[in-house]
């Protein structure tokens, strides 16, 4: 595959690096957790030769730094960074295509809710949107002690308390012993990240509740999508949910919460059959 093209968007406190490749309709897709353009690399690579495929670091990540101190991370903000960066890669104007996952999805819902003439149609892969549902209190409370280990006792025990209550996905644990020499590089500076996830944008997004009536309005662009082996966890839950809100399918990935890293041929397959 070709090297893809990278730039850098300045945008109100921070400086986004994001890369392009490919040809045709623009589909951006956005990283959840600690994650950046790099882990979208293999998906990237098998979807560029039918969009122009666009991923960045989101601001605060590996290589888009704020411009000063460390700040609590607002999901408004992050998704006017996307409307920023479709108007970047897509000067005329034309309807793009997104995905989003985990965080990233609350990022992109609430992206449809701002632009939505900006989009063609929204993916959100296991959007962290734990207000919408009937134990909303609960889940804020889980999410809430994750916060509150990781400034107890650090990284390990607050991802251990996260990894527990997300429960074990079906399928066995993911191997990632094969991972080629760019996405080893990837990983080890995504987890860089995982404090900043933990400190400033855990809490702050699963405690986002989208404008209900404005995303009502846009539900037909809306594909709320979940992986095959998160069925009924925690994480799988606010996808179903707005699946049956909207009385639509609930699309099925392969692997769980990170199938495009576990199983990403089959999740590009899986992504281009749903933008069809």
């Amino acid at each position: 595959m070709a090297e893809p093209t990278t730039g850098t968007l300045k945008v109100p406190g921070a400086t986004l690096r994001y890369e392009v490749r490919g040809t045709g309709p623009v589909l951006l897709l956005i990283a959840g957790g600690g994650g950046d353009a790099g882990i979208f690399e293999p998906v990237a690579d098998a979807l560029a030769d039918r969009y122009t495929v666009v991923t960045y670091d989101p601001r605060g990540h590996s290589r888009s730094p704020l411009d000063g101190p460390d700040v609590d991370q607002r999901v408004d903000v992050q998704a006017d960074d996307a409307y920023r960066l479709l108007a970047r890669v897509a000067p005329d104007g034309a309807p793009g295509y997104v995905f989003g996952s985990s965080s990233g999805a609350i990022v992109a819902v609430e992206l449809l809710i701002r632009h939505p003439e900006q989009l063609a149609r929204v993916v959100a892969h296991e959007p962290v949107l734990v207000g919408l549902l009937p134990d909303a209190a609960e889940q804020h409370a889980f999410f809430g002690s994750v916060v509150a280990a990781f400034h107890r006792e650090g990284v390990g025990a607050a991802m251990a308390e996260l990894g527990a209550g997300c429960g074990e996905e079906r399928g066995g644990k993911p191997d990632f012993s094969a991972l080629s020499p760019s996405m080893t590089e990837t990983f080890q500076r995504v987890h860089g990240n995982t404090a900043f996830f933990l400190a400033r944008i855990l809490g702050q997004f699963s405690g986002h509740v989208p404008d209900l009536a404005q995303l009502d309005a846009q539900a037909g662009k809306l594909v709320p999508a979940a992986g095959w082996a998160s069925y009924g966890l925690r994480l799988h839950r606010p996808a179903a949910h707005l699946a049956e809100r909207y009385g639509t399918e609930l699309a099925e990935f392969p692997g769980g919460h990170v199938g495009v890293t576990t199983h990403p041929a089959q999740f590009a397959r899986k992504l281009a059959e749903l933008l069809r």
